[in-house]
C-alpha cells in the first residue's frame, strides 16, 4: 500500500518544484492507500456459522472502501467523465451497502434469540 505513496514521491521530482497537481497526485494515493488498508483491515472478521451474515460483514466494508477511494477521485482527479463515475460509485454502493443492512436486520429477526450470532459490522 505504502507504494503507491512512495511512487509519488519519485526521484524525477524536485521538492522544491512540487506543483499543486503533484500535490493532489501524492494525498489522492495516500487517501487510497488508506480506503483500501481500512477496507482490508475492516474484512477480517472470525465466520459466525452464518454464511449470509458472514457475507455482510465482508462486503459491507468492501462497498465502504469503494466509496472512500471514490471519495477521492472526486477530491483530487481532474476528468470530468471519472469525476461523474466516481460520484456514481458513491451513490449505489451507499444504497447496497443500506440493502445490505436492511437484509442483516431481517436475519436477526429470524433468528431465536440466544443464538449467540452476532453482527461484526455495522455502518463505517
Amino acid at each position: 500500500m505504502a507504494t503507491s505513496f512512495a511512487l509519488a514521491q519519485d526521484s524525477k521530482h524536485d521538492p522544491e518544484v512540487r506543483t499543486a497537481r503533484d500535490t493532489d497526485e501524492q494525498q489522492f494515493l495516500f487517501d487510497s492507500d488508506l480506503a483500501m488498508s481500512n477496507m482490508n483491515r475492516s474484512m477480517l472478521m472470525t465466520p459466525t456459522g452464518d454464511i449470509d451474515r458472514d457475507f455482510v460483514n465482508v462486503m459491507v466494508p468492501h462497498h465502504q472502501g469503494a466509496i472512500d477511494m471514490a471519495r477521492a477521485e472526486i477530491r483530487y482527479g481532474h476528468n470530468d467523465e471519472l469525476r461523474q463515475l466516481a460520484q456514481r460509485i458513491v451513490g449505489q454502493q451507499e444504497r447496497e451497502i443500506s440493502v445490505l443492512q436492511h437484509a442483516l436486520s431481517t436475519i436477526a429477526r429470524a433468528m431465536p434469540s440466544g443464538s449467540g450470532h452476532a453482527a461484526q459490522h455495522t455502518t463505517n
